[in-house]
């Protein structure tokens, strides 16, 4: 396929590129699947440099669409693995990355599959996961990603502003709960910066940003099990306006069991859950452990 000649893309895909090849592939952007493409060759650039891909990284990609992203990865990292749901997209990847970067082409690999059911990925390891999130899936997904493969050591996704801000948020701001807590259970976060709605074909009606997740280089210290810290971090913002004490009664067993947790892991049940660390979370998971 010919590059557009009305960008400066190179093998990247601009916007005329990004509308011939969904035209040819009759593809129309869903919003099921929160499908959103990048059809600007300096913001996929400046989101491979954002993600510090370096020349020996194995990049796993969730949702490639039609390969915006892919390419811009491909140009930089050692190998991309790029997991795709759709049927029709999936089968034309390939050939996108043989016909714009043919000397990258075999180190290239296609998983065909919803990403919340990958459990391994061909060839080495992955080091990196760099992705444009569908919107409806993008906090799953990505924690999803971050227990299964422990070798992901470095993470950047593109997700709506709003998520973006809970995934960064810290203990004590109104929008830090379920994602901020678990996503720092595996990582340093942060924001790393903002995306405009132009950038995308279709333009979403909402903003999105970029968020950075470096893995911890120690996990959180504790005995419980990441399955017991999570369930006490379900249960303290299922109901985020009850103090603990009462948030946490169905969890423990009784409002006063939960209170001897509390109280054993130096927390003040009346505190509530958005003031809490996860390290805080870990110890009262161990507490309702100890006094079984």
């Amino acid at each position: 396929m010919s590059n557009s000649s009305t960008d400066d893309s190179g093998p990247l895909l601009g916007p005329a590129d990004i509308r011939e090849l969904a035209g040819a592939l009759g593809v129309r952007p869903t919003k099921q699947r929160g499908q959103n493409f990048v059809i600007d060759a300096n913001t996929v650039r400046r989101i491979v440099r954002t993600a510090e891909v370096r020349p020996d990284d194995v990049v796993v990609e969730i949702g490639p669409g039609l390969g915006s992203l892919t390419l811009g990865l491909l140009e930089a990292a050692d190998r991309v693995i790029a997991v795709e749901i759709d049927d029709v997209l999936a089968a034309a990847l390939p050939s996108t990355v043989a016909a714009r970067l043919p000397g990258r082409a075999d180190r290239f690999a296609l998983v065909h599959s919803d990403a919340m059911h990958v459990t391994e990925l061909p060839g080495p390891e992955p080091t990196a996961l760099v992705a444009n999130l569908p919107y409806n899936v993008a906090v799953p997904v990505l924690l999803h990603m971050l227990a299964t493969f422990p070798s992901i050591d470095r993470t950047l996704v593109m997700v709506q502003s709003e998520v973006a801000d809970r995934l960064a948020a810290r203990p004590g701001n109104k929008v830090y709960g379920v994602p901020s807590v678990k996503a720092n259970w595996y990582a340093e976060v942060k924001r790393a910066g903002a995306i405009g709605r132009k950038v995308f074909w279709p333009a979403p009606n909402v903003d999105s940003g970029l968020v950075s997740l470096v893995r911890r280089d120690k996990p959180v210290e504790t005995s419980a099990t990441r399955d017991e810290v999570f369930g006490v971090v379900d249960a303290a913002f299922a109901q985020r306006r009850k103090t603990l004490r009462a948030a946490l009664a169905g969890w423990a067993g009784s409002a006063a069991a939960a209170e001897a947790a509390l109280v054993a892991a130096g927390i003040s049940p009346q505190a509530r859950g958005e003031a809490l660390t996860v390290e805080e979370f870990a110890r009262i998971a161990e507490m309702r452990e100890a006094g079984k």
